[in-house]
């Protein structure tokens, strides 16, 4: 079990923690109130882009101006985040990071700290999505044997579910699993890009033919949608990007419809909600992967050139009243996450040298006697 315990530790330092910079002020732009809009809701961006190994941090400094913080972490992918935790899979590690301040303390400006603390050696499984269960289990999608999987203290993996037309586990990437949806605390559904039984056999079916299964019954809910990803439960309706379309909406889980809510110009991958608002990644489409799709139709019927950033949706109309958009380098994201309550929170990447100087000590400890 993985349960935060709060920790007494010698003074925190964050001297350096930031990855050299990759992105330049000319790399990024904003809508002017995106700012104001964080501080005003009092929460901060985690966003993973693995063709930059990067982890990357938005907030605010105390003078309201747009904070980012990058982190160097090769093939940054799926991400879960919690206000004081953090499970990120890489290219062949997942790794768990605690927020190593106290309740309402600060330094050098950052209102959070995250410091590796536990990390699984796993291999390249091309882990697409993680989360914690009520249990403060870690559990994640297994993307090259098409399976739902947790974290072994003794292998790479252990398998916990797959779907049912997986006729055996094999590192083949069969159907593209990437997606899952949590529901009080346990996996609900998962999305996968087709329901091929053979290897890579989804690239033949990246138009169509996208499914999402519900993990309890094995049932496949719809199989109508082009390469999803993301799906989330959210006040009694699974959400999903039909990233194939540049759509983001919700399953009928009754009937298997997909009813569009909102278009965004690029290739879509991370959804996190915060109120009335959800938060979606956007990517460049690649010309090997996401070539051929409707979304190439779709974007030059809007006379629209695809986005590399973040766009916040507002549900109640549909309208995007916030945006963050990335130039150069950074032409893919891969998971969007929101951080409640956090304004500015800074990483330590594994192999940093702060990691050396930022150690806690376990509640309790400084009882014990001789």
């Amino acid at each position: 079990m993985l349960r935060p315990s709060p920790p007494a530790w010698a003074a925190p330092d964050v001297t350096d923690t930031a990855a050299p910079p990759l992105l330049r002020a000319q790399d990024i732009a904003m809508t002017r109130g995106l700012p104001d809009w964080l501080a005003a809701e009092n929460l901060s961006l985690a966003i993973t882009a693995y063709e930059t190994n990067r982890l990357l941090f938005v907030g605010v400094d105390e003078a309201a101006r747009l904070a980012l913080h990058e982190v160097e972490v090769e093939r940054a992918m799926a991400l879960h985040a919690d206000p004081d935790r953090l499970v990120l899979a890489a290219r062949h590690t997942l790794t768990v990071f605690d927020n190593v301040l106290r309740s309402g303390g600060t330094a050098n400006g950052a209102d959070r700290l995250f410091v590796p603390r536990v990390a699984y050696t796993t291999g390249d499984l091309d882990i697409h999505d993680a989360a914690l269960t009520g249990e403060g289990e870690v559990v994640f999608v297994n993307t090259l044997y098409s399976c739902l999987a947790a974290p072994s203290l003794t292998h790479s993996f252990r398998p916990l579910w797959r779907p049912r037309f997986i006729s055996r586990l094999a590192a083949e990437d069969r159907c593209h699993l990437n997606g899952l949806a949590m529901r009080d605390g346990a996996p609900a559904f998962v999305t996968a890009t087709s329901r091929s039984d053979v290897v890579g056999g989804w690239r033949a079916r990246r138009g169509e033919g996208g499914v999402v299964v519900d993990v309890g019954s094995g049932e496949i809910v719809t199989d109508r949608l082009s390469m999803p990803h993301s799906p989330r439960w959210r006040d009694g309706a699974l959400w999903v990007l039909n990233s194939g379309t540049g759509e983001a909406g919700v399953v009928d889980l009754a009937g298997g419809g997909f009813e569009p809510r909102v278009f965004c110009p690029g290739f879509l991958r991370g959804l996190a909600f915060h109120g009335d608002y959800a938060l979606v990644g956007l990517s460049r489409p690649r010309d090997d992967a996401f070539s051929g799709l409707a979304l190439d139709e779709a974007l030059k019927a809007r006379d629209a050139d695809p986005w590399c950033g973040v766009q916040v949706i507002d549900l109640r109309t549909g309208d995007v009243v916030h945006w963050l958009r990335f130039f150069g380098p950074v032409t893919e994201l891969f998971d969007v996450r929101v951080l409640v309550g956090v304004r500015r929170p800074v990483a330590a990447a594994p192999s940093h040298p702060a990691v050396d100087r930022n150690i806690t000590i376990e509640p309790g400890a400084d009882q014990l006697s001789g």
